[in-house]
């Protein structure tokens, strides 16, 4: 099993799962065109995407959805609430690519979970990604979180114990509070609706990672907010000083890249 960063932050947004030569995109915020491009830098094939999962409906996620979907005629899964949000932004579909989804379901051969996350949306999910359980093989599971102003129960109980982790560390709270942003847009970022602060993720961290643990990604960085160099040692800070420091020792803690992706990483069994 498999994972990469496409594209990463404000402004925009999509993270590829898969396993052998079948994959599913999880948003694709930017445009059809950037999107094939960072795939082609993976060397990974767009005939090998089988379909989009939508988080969200903001157009940081959603911005190539349409459009993507059109060119490789695959179906794009969202709940009936999503749809109804963003139906109107993604253009004229076939009728078998609109697919409408509820907790959990199948898309390229891979089981994926939905669950809430806190985000001023119409709707928004945090993902588990798993492989279907086979007697030889080691269950793996990728969790994913970005876009929520809060640590939910749900990302409690989803994101503990995945073997990898593509996980929102949005801002930092003295760059933002000494930023340029209008009092109201500084509000509505740290409200519980906005988005993860890297210290609120760094906690999270210390109780979703487990032994088996092997890759975290920092991701949905804001660029007036944050840095990859802040958020990395903030996070890094907090887990080596955290009473579990000696289990973080082997995790592999990066920065997604906010335009290119990121190198294509593959899980151990």
């Amino acid at each position: 099993m498999h994972f990469t960063t496409l594209a990463s932050g404000s402004s925009g947004n999509a993270i590829l799962v898969g396993e052998d030569n079948r994959h599913l995109l999880v948003d694709c915020g930017i445009s059809g065109k950037s999107l094939l491009h960072n795939l082609s830098q993976v060397n990974l094939l767009d005939s090998e995407i089988e379909g989009i999962v939508v988080t969200h409906e903001h157009v940081d996620h959603i911005r190539g959805v349409g459009i993507l979907a059109r060119k490789l005629k695959i179906p794009i899964y969202a709940t009936a609430g999503l749809w109804k949000a963003m139906g109107p932004s993604l253009g004229k579909l076939a009728e078998n690519q609109r697919i409408e989804v509820q907790e959990s379901f199948s898309c390229a051969g891979l089981n994926v979970l939905l669950y809430p996350t806190s985000h001023d949306s119409r709707e928004s999910y945090g993902l588990k990604v798993s492989r279907p359980r086979q007697k030889d093989r080691r269950d793996l599971a990728i969790g994913i979180a970005t876009d929520s102003g809060m640590i939910t129960e749900e990302m409690h109980r989803h994101l503990q114990g995945c073997d990898a982790l593509v996980v929102e560390a949005n801002y930092d709270k003295d760059r933002l509070q000494n930023g340029p942003y209008p009092a109201y847009l500084k509000r509505r970022i740290s409200g519980k609706y906005g988005h993860l602060e890297n210290k609120q993720l760094a906690e999270g961290l210390i109780e979703w990672i487990k032994e088996n643990t092997q890759r975290v990604i920092l991701a949905h960085l804001s660029k007036e907010n944050n840095t990859p160099e802040i958020a990395l040692s903030t996070v890094l800070g907090i887990l080596r000083n955290s009473k579990r420091a000696k289990e973080y020792a082997d995790v592999h803690v990066a920065v997604a890249p906010r335009h290119s992706p990121h190198e294509l990483m593959m899980l151990m069994e």
